[in-house]
């Protein structure tokens, strides 16, 4: 399936029935009256977050709903029918904004969340809604309002507890495909990965959200390479796990310049909890390693984590630290995340940890 993630859709709510203009009239009965009934209201437009969609492919091959007009009023005191409502359902963490692309109507991060986005117009009032004592046979009614007319944009920013960032080819999608289900492409040239990945690690009994996007390259803020635009997808997460290839030459470098590329992307996606790992490290000996390793720790100034994916070498200490930093700042998630002090790459969840994390889970 192909990954899309925003659509510019056009949406109408359903314009109200008109009210009806009829008079009582059966035999024998002297004094009929006016009997026309009103008018249905017309149907709304609602927006709905489904699970087990995570594209918003759909909306390439229909871009117009429409919800039913109301019925019009009848004799007899017969009011129209309501309009039947129209649902576009979307994947949770979709946005909705004005044609502007500015204007946020509405943020669907749960799933079963509604929002109205358009609503119908009311139906008209019959000739009978007009009867007073002074007027007892009014010949008028009223027409139903017409619906909302507009056109939207979807964007939609992927829900994770964790983020993957990095150059090209830092091993991301390796990491990824390791630690999760996800089989993402993995090829060694740059930008394999051309959308954003999900997958589900476990660690410890624990499960959390991986998301995997596109590498950054310099001047990705400018449009260079694909750009930042898949960058939304991370900033929802709650930790991100900067990995830094050990085949860099200089990897405090490479370092340096990612976190430059989300400098520049604002959202506080610099301020987000972040974790350091030289990856690849299964091609160095433990010489060049070491050298390597004291460089990246200067330019992050802390000690990096030393992972392979191929080896299984430091990959559970990684999910065990962000596993730690998702528990922490779990009431954060929709909130710019605090610094959180970047855990030693030896440290280990006790079993004190364990037992808080589940019980903040519970509350």
């Amino acid at each position: 399936m192909k990954f899309l993630d925003e659509a510019k859709v056009y949406i109408r709510s359903g314009d109200g029935g008109a009210g009806s203009v009829s008079f009582r009239r059966e035999k024998f009965i002297e004094f009929g009256g006016p009997d026309g009934g009103d008018g249905g209201r017309g149907g709304d437009v609602w927006a709905e977050a489904v699970n087990g969609l995570n594209t918003l492919i759909d909306f390439r091959f229909q871009q117009h709903f429409k919800a039913q007009i109301g019925t019009h009023g009848m004799g007899r005191n017969r009011t129209g029918a309501n309009g039947g409502d129209v649902t576009l359902k979307v994947p949770v963490g979709t946005q909705i904004f004005e044609e502007d692309q500015e204007t946020l109507i509405c943020d669907l991060t749960e799933e079963g969340q509604r929002f109205r986005i358009a609503t119908g117009g009311n139906g008209g009032f019959g000739n009978a809604h007009f009867k007073t004592s002074t007027n007892q046979a009014p010949d008028w009614a009223n027409p139903g309002l017409p619906g909302e007319e507009k056109t939207i944009w979807l964007r939609l920013k992927l829900i994770a507890d964790a983020g993957l960032v990095g150059l090209p080819n830092a091993g991301k999608s390796t990491f990824l495909a390791a630690v999760t289900r996800a089989r993402p492409k993995i090829a060694n040239y740059p930008f394999t990965t051309l959308h954003p990945n999900l997958g589900v690690a476990t660690v410890d009994g624990n499960e959390f959200i991986l998301a995997d996007i596109p590498g950054l390259i310099e001047g990705a803020h400018e449009g260079v390479g694909i750009g930042d635009r898949f960058l939304g997808h991370v900033e929802r997460t709650r930790v991100l796990l900067h990995l830094v290839s050990a085949q860099e030459e200089k990897v405090g470098k490479a370092y340096k310049t990612v976190k430059h590329e989300l400098e520049a992307y604002g959202n506080d996606l610099i301020e987000k909890p972040e974790i350091v790992a030289l990856s690849q490290i299964d091609v160095l000996d433990e010489e060049t390693l070491k050298k390597k390793t004291r460089e990246l720790a200067r330019a992050c100034g802390s000690k990096p984590f030393l992972i392979s994916a191929i080896t299984g070498r430091g990959m559970t200490e990684v999910l065990r630290a962000l596993r730690e930093i998702i528990a922490e700042t779990k009431s954060e998630i929709d909130k710019p995340a605090k610094a959180v002090k970047t855990r030693h790459r030896d440290m280990i969840l006790s079993d004190e940890d364990d037992d808080a994390a589940d019980e903040d889970e519970q509350a």
